[in-house]
């Protein structure tokens, strides 16, 4: 893999939140760092977190790595924002999943990078790359992959279809863990940038309802999704949500109790 210049690797502000350190950023930051990287042909990965994926790796160590290894962790849950503020980074904001993507196809489509679609069904997809384009003009789509969800997600002809596309930017639809351990797998072999964006695909394709954004500014939007699919995301939210703020207090008293030893 072609090393980073000197422009793609600035300092980088980051929190741990529990189980990994999460970026500090604007939306503008991040689009910034994912097109420049896309242009350049380095690739890596972005995971755009939320509490799932922050308890997901509290569970699980080698997906905490995972997440650890990504070039980017965007605070995609207003609870990792909060988590940032009370660590003491009081201009830490949200970074959306679906608000980045669209970002990133708008400045893709700006700067002439083409964009590849891996997840979801064909029929979701392909209303999603529908949905860019139309908001996004210009932005060339170079690959549409709706794998069957299996293994077969790590077939090489799918690789390879990606990587002889030219695109320089993925977004991946796999929803976590599954999107962020496969975009580690094929990360070294892929000169783009993976941009695990999950249920933006339904979102943009219109499939899926987004949550109101006052809604998401009280941080409140797992409650319109889970209004929205009881079925699919009960115990994802009565299994995670409860746990989080109990090992994010911890996490807070650890820190403020070795503040005043150090004082």
């Amino acid at each position: 893999m072609t090393s980073l210049a000197p422009s793609l690797t600035p300092d980088r502000r980051r929190v741990h939140v529990v189980s990994f350190d999460v970026d500090v950023d604007t939306e503008g930051e991040a689009v910034r760092a994912i097109v420049e990287r896309a242009q350049a042909r380095v690739g890596g990965y972005v995971c755009a977190a939320n509490v799932h994926m922050v308890m997901e790796a509290h569970d699980d160590s080698a997906f905490a790595e995972v997440v650890s290894r990504a070039f980017l962790v965007v605070p995609d849950g207003m609870p990792l924002v909060w988590a940032q503020r009370l660590m003491g980074v009081a201009s830490a904001q949200r970074v959306r999943g679906p608000d980045l993507t669209l970002a990133v196809a708008k400045e893709a489509a700006r700067r002439g990078v083409s964009v590849a679609l891996f997840g979801s069904t064909l029929e979701v997809s392909e209303r999603f790359a529908q949905a860019l384009v139309r908001q996004a003009p210009g932005l060339q789509v170079a690959a549409n992959i709706s794998p069957p969800f299996g293994p077969s997600i790590d077939d090489p002809e799918y690789i390879a279809q990606i990587r002889d596309s030219g695109a320089g930017v993925v977004f991946v639809g796999l929803g976590c863990p599954k999107q962020e351990k496969w975009m580690a797998r094929h990360a070294a072999s892929l000169p783009a940038v993976l941009l695990g964006v999950g249920a933006a695909f339904d979102f943009h394709a219109g499939t899926l309802k987004e949550a109101p954004q006052w809604l998401g500014n009280l941080g409140l939007e797992w409650l319109f999704r889970l209004a929205s699919e009881p079925r699919r995301l009960w115990r994802r939210y009565l299994r995670h949500n409860p746990r989080f703020v109990v090992a994010l207090a911890a996490q807070l008293l650890s820190s403020r109790t070795r503040a005043i030893r150090s004082g």
